[in-house]
């Protein structure tokens, strides 16, 4: 029988690229698939930073009203499962695994081989039960196998899809993968979308500026429906393409606010309407506006609104693993941060500024290869901290860490003990500490998620 691991393996090298920016492929096995509406009502979530705690709080939001809520997320840490989320609970192994045979059969088959049991994703024509072909039987895994290729990332999505059409969602929320415009998740056609920041990042796919990887993140939105912008600042790229197609932009400190009533409270308002909140257990500065973001976006769906008391319950509530997550070891504060790009970690140095401790602040430092490592480490050039620079493996964006700080030239970070292994720098860190201290571990997903395998494993 065919595990998870299996799968994942499997589809890992069904396309001979890790990104393969483009809808045509995903659109095409989506049709054969006859897939209809993931939920009633659908919210999308891009942008460069925020969109996961975004998605957490709008996903416990609604889930505090009432609502049976499908999420799905990416990249994951600890588990692919963590990716697709049903009333709060993470997808089993074996509805995955469903779901991935699917994918498969139609990926492989150019009829429809789906139950056609509603709206085509982003389409209005419906398909008829007995327009559908029955699924033929599972291919094998071995060998290339012929069909249409799909990446790692666009044969997740589908997958997903294929499950929440299936649960009886009354709310689909989903997490634009890369960009916006050309990537898998924007085949579904939303009731809201969101962007909540734009910032430099992914510029290989994306672009080099704000203005440009704007009018990517963009893409996500649609005619004569609302875009929320998670910002004051959004680029005026965004703007433009919204005032283009018609859609409805509500920014940020222009149409919707948030401000601080003291430690315990803050206030959401729009014009003609206010609510009192408490302050997220998400912990980051950017928080209130993520959660202020998401509660834009639940009141500018259609159909039932939300009551005022799911609002209040689904912002204290919600929680993401990674996120300034803090752990405890042996009287040490670890905090673990997937932040991975400049203006993350210009978030996390205003964090630390924020909460002082009387012991010392060490950095567990690991990043992809792609990424603007010298401006992430310059965000906290104000503080003399000592640093610990690790390796992390992930295929072609793997970087040691001899060439991390090769790539810092004369930055503080530059001159820090280097480590094979997140592993082996954040047992160095500890080492050095004592009760009282904090650790603070960031650079990338697999950064955190190689120190939680640590830190729960208790070695």
């Amino acid at each position: 029988m065919r595990t998870l691991s299996d799968w994942l393996a499997y589809i890992e090298q069904q396309h001979p690229k890790s990104i393969d920016m483009g809808l045509d492929r995903v659109r095409e096995v989506a049709a054969r698939l006859s897939l209809g509406r993931p939920a009633t009502r659908v919210i999308t979530v891009g942008g460069t930073n925020g969109k996961g705690s975004t998605v957490a709080f709008i996903e416990a939001i609604a889930r505090a009203a009432g609502w049976k809520v499908g999420a799905y997320t990416s990249p994951h840490l600890l588990r692919y499962n963590e990716r697709v989320r049903i009333d709060g609970v993470e997808v089993d192994d074996a509805s995955l695994v469903d779901a991935f045979e699917a994918v498969e059969a139609a990926r492989l088959n150019p009829s429809p081989v789906g139950r056609g049991v509603g709206v085509r994703v982003g389409r209005s024509e419906r398909v008829s039960d007995s327009d559908a072909t029955p699924s033929p039987p599972n291919p094998p895994l071995e060998g290339e196998g012929s069909g249409l290729p799909l990446t790692y990332f666009e044969f997740g999505t589908l997958a997903a899809l294929w499950l929440f059409e299936r649960a009886g969602l009354d709310l689909a929320v989903l997490e634009i993968g890369l960009g916006g415009r050309l990537d898998a998740v924007n085949i579904v056609d939303p009731d809201v979308a969101v962007i909540t920041t734009v910032d430099i990042d992914h510029t290989d796919w994306l672009g080099n500026d704000r203005e440009t990887i704007g009018a990517e993140k963009a893409g996500i939105a649609r005619a004569w429906k609302p875009l929320v912008l998670g910002e004051v600042d959004s680029p005026s790229s965004v703007l433009r393409h919204a005032y283009a197609i018609g859609a409805n932009a509500l920014r940020l400190g222009s149409d919707f606010f948030h401000e601080p009533i003291d430690n315990q409270r803050w206030r959401w308002r729009e014009v003609g309407a206010e609510l009192e909140l408490p302050v997220p257990a998400l912990s980051a500065p950017s928080q209130r506006a993520n959660a202020a973001t998401a509660i834009a976006a639940l009141r500018a769906l259609p159909g039932e609104p939300v009551r005022d008391e799911a609002f209040a319950e689904g912002v204290a509530s919600a929680a993401l693993p990674g996120r300034l997550q803090r752990l405890e070891r042996d009287g040490v504060e670890v905090v673990l941060d997937v932040g991975h790009n400049p203006q993350a970690a210009r978030e996390l140095a205003t964090w630390l500024q924020a909460h002082p401790i009387a012991g010392a602040t060490r950095m567990v430092f690991a990043a992809l290869a792609d990424k603007d490592v010298r401006s992430v480490v310059d965000a906290f050039a104000s503080a003399s901290l000592p640093w610990f620079l690790a390796g992390v493996s992930s295929g072609p964006r793997s970087q040691t860490a001899e060439q991390l700080a090769a790539r810092l030239d004369d930055a503080m970070a530059a001159a820090a003990s280097l480590h094979a292994s997140v592993d082996d720098a954040l047992r160095a860190a500890l080492a050095e500490s004592s009760a009282g201290d904090r650790v603070l571990v960031f650079g990338s997903f697999h950064t955190v998620a190689d120190a939680m395998r640590i830190l729960h494993s208790g070695r």
